[in-house]
């Protein structure tokens, strides 16, 4: 009978001390689901964190583009029809500049990625002119001081009758044209023109230099900004 109670005695302390073993195994099991949880949701923190950062970063990032579209516009010349030019004129009088080009004209084209990226060239222009590209071949009527100029169809190449005005009659590409504060032709200058010679002809123009010397008299003075 002894033997039995200890054998009962000792079976319930086994299983008590099982009871205790589960429990605690189970306690630790819910406090490691607790610290896992914990973890997950600092994790999900932080990934939240730095979508908002990349989202706020963005406009900065914006803001760079624009001011890299603002530059690069400050480094190209302000081309207009000789009709906007016109019209400018008359709120803030300015002389014109002409481009007479053509589609096919390779020399137009080299003035274009050289010449009409000048940084010289491109800041006097824009602050002293109304810049104007002029297609001499174009078939759009043009409207200058109050008459329209048409398209004349001849041979395998027409040409506008404004660029025919202009050029007095010497259609040769390109050729620059500058006009007075009234759109009075001052002079055709055909050909074409590198950066630093175009810096001294605007000048030249533009500071009214050519009513009382030539140009090569001007140009052996001329010493350009900045240097």
């Amino acid at each position: 009978m002894l033997d039995d109670e200890e054998n009962k005695r000792s079976l319930l302390k086994k299983i008590k001390h099982s009871k205790k073993r589960k429990v605690l195994l189970y306690m630790k099991n819910i406090i490691a689901s607790f610290i896992l949880m914990g973890l997950m949701m600092v994790g999900l923190g932080l990934n939240a964190q730095q979508k908002v950062s990349k989202t706020v970063s963005t406009p900065t990032h914006s803001k760079k583009l624009a001011s890299k579209k603002t530059s690069n516009s400050a480094n190209k010349i302000n081309w207009m029809t000789i009709e906007e030019a016109q019209e400018r004129a008359k709120k803030e009088p300015r002389k014109i500049y002409i481009d007479v080009y053509t589609e096919w004209c390779g020399w137009c084209k080299r003035m274009d990625k050289s010449t009409f990226i000048d940084p010289a060239v491109v800041k006097y222009i824009n602050s002293n002119y109304y810049a104007v590209k002029l297609d001499a071949e174009s078939k759009k009527p043009i409207t200058f001081n109050g008459k329209e100029f048409k398209y004349v169809a001849e041979g395998r190449r027409g040409y506008n009758e404004f660029a025919a005005t202009i050029l007095q009659g010497k259609m040769s590409y390109p050729t620059s044209v500058v006009l007075d504060e009234s759109s009075r032709i001052i002079q055709p200058i055909p050909g074409y023109v590198d950066g630093p010679t175009m810096d001294k002809i605007l000048h030249y123009f533009g500071e009214d230099a050519y009513k009382t010397q030539r140009f090569e008299v001007f140009e052996k003075k001329y010493k350009p900004s900045g240097k």
